[in-house]
């Protein structure tokens, strides 16, 4: 048994507090949406009965809107701000009033696929919450149906400081209701987190929204932020193909016609934001109607979700190569030597397991099988060196953020069972 593999499932015990898992102690004493779902890939290699429990626990914060909250507070904690307290949300259990990348669905047909036919009494209930969210996704966030999803708050896509947001986020006030407490600074070095000014603007954000009484069509009016985003849009598409799969498989025909229509919608405005010049995918501005061209990981994970011309294909494979070039640990989640590049700080450089992850199924879907062995190789040499760090920086490979963290253990395990 390898070693690292039995380290991996220990951390996973260390940060369950009830049938799901927290991030890593402290710095994210909550159960996180996205984390969640790649959390329950990860048991679901040996634990399929543990994997159900981590969706099943997050689903307990679905709102009846539809709308899987970004965190679920399950149980006080006072090592994390913003708490319940900030977003004064009205659901039953205590959640943030954001969502977070949809990899929820993702999950659920592994976890099928692991579990086999005796478990569809047991995956329903689910599909009919990623159904729900699914339908959320288009109506709160693409009122105008333009087929991409729109985020509200940086923390919505998951890179939460990235320079993706550097201009939009200048835009928003400095100023808050809420006053700001850093906790984050006090479990890690300042240095690899946001910025105090870019806190107070994710603030000010959650003030706005809260004002709103969480209502999506005020929020949509009055959101300071909008960015069609295109690693969020691309993660939904894949979502969307997982759940028409599960659709067509249990029957619902007309559930699987609804979601493939979405789809069809999707890949073909996910397509529109090609740019040659810049050998990558774009988002959109919403508020100022520009292309977000700062140069980050999410214009590389369209290959995810899309079948790709083989023009686009290397043209991309081409860029991520530059992009590593004498690096440590590939894949950064920023251009490495531009402006904004700072290969600690949190979504501002560093490398990370489930981006690596997300990138490698795309590569492979696309016919690059090689380009996905050697990332996927730098992942799991970074974590056998470094341990279950949070990221990586890819210039000297130092593991940094949170340490024993739960979905760099599950990206593991699933990167080990994924050679080819």
């Amino acid at each position: 048994m390898n070693m690292h593999i039995d380290q991996a499932k220990r951390i996973l015990v260390a940060n369950d507090r009830g049938g799901y898992t927290v991030p890593t102690d402290r710095l994210y004493p909550f159960q996180w949406n996205w984390d969640s779902a790649f959390v329950a890939m990860g048991f679901a290699l040996y634990d399929t009965d543990r994997a159900y429990r981590e969706l099943e626990r997050l689903v307990e914060g679905q709102w009846a809107d539809g709308m899987i909250p970004h965190i679920v507070f399950h149980q006080p904690s006072d090592t994390y701000f913003p708490g319940p307290s900030v977003w004064r949300t009205k659901h039953t259990i205590p959640t943030s009033g954001i969502t977070q990348p949809p990899v929820f669905a993702i999950a659920l047909r592994k976890l099928y696929e692991a579990a086999g036919t005796q478990a569809e009494a047991r995956t329903l209930p689910l599909y009919e919450a990623a159904l729900k969210w699914h339908r959320w996704w288009y109506k709160a966030r693409d009122p105008e149906g333009t087929g991409l999803v729109a985020l509200l708050h940086p923390w919505e896509s998951g890179s939460d400081n990235s320079p993706a947001w550097d201009i939009a986020l200048a835009r928003v006030p400095t100023t808050t209701q809420t006053p700001v407490v850093r906790k984050d600074i006090g479990h890690v070095n300042a240095e690899m987190r946001p910025r105090d000014d870019d806190y107070k603007r994710f603030i000010h954000l959650v003030d706005v929204y809260a004002a709103c009484g969480w209502d999506p069509a005020k929020q949509w009016e009055k959101a300071p932020f909008k960015v069609a985003e295109i690693q969020t849009t691309a993660i939904l598409l894949k979502a969307g193909e997982d759940l028409e799969h599960l659709a067509s498989l249990f029957g619902r025909t007309e559930d699987a016609a609804e979601i493939a229509a979405l789809n069809d919608r999707t890949r073909k405005a996910i397509l529109a934001q090609w740019r040659p010049k810049l050998s990558r995918f774009v988002s959109r501005d919403l508020i100022s109607g520009d292309d977000v061209e700062a140069a980050t990981q999410a214009g590389f994970i369209p290959l995810l979700s899309l079948d790709l011309d083989t023009g686009i294909t290397d043209a991309l494979v081409t860029e991520m190569k530059a992009w590593s070039k004498g690096l440590k640990v590939a894949f950064p989640t920023t251009k490495p030597g531009i402006a904004s590049w700072e290969p600690k700080r949190y979504w501002r450089g560093p490398a990370w397991a489930i981006i690596n992850w997300l990138l490698i199924d795309g590569l492979r879907r696309n016919g690059r099988p090689e380009a996905a062995e050697e990332l996927r190789k730098s992942t799991i040499m970074a974590i056998e060196t470094e341990g279950f760090a949070e990221y990586f920086d890819p210039v000297t490979g130092e593991g940094c953020g949170g340490l024993g963290f739960s979905w760099t253990a599950a990206a593991y395990m699933w990167l080990m069972k994924a050679a080819p």
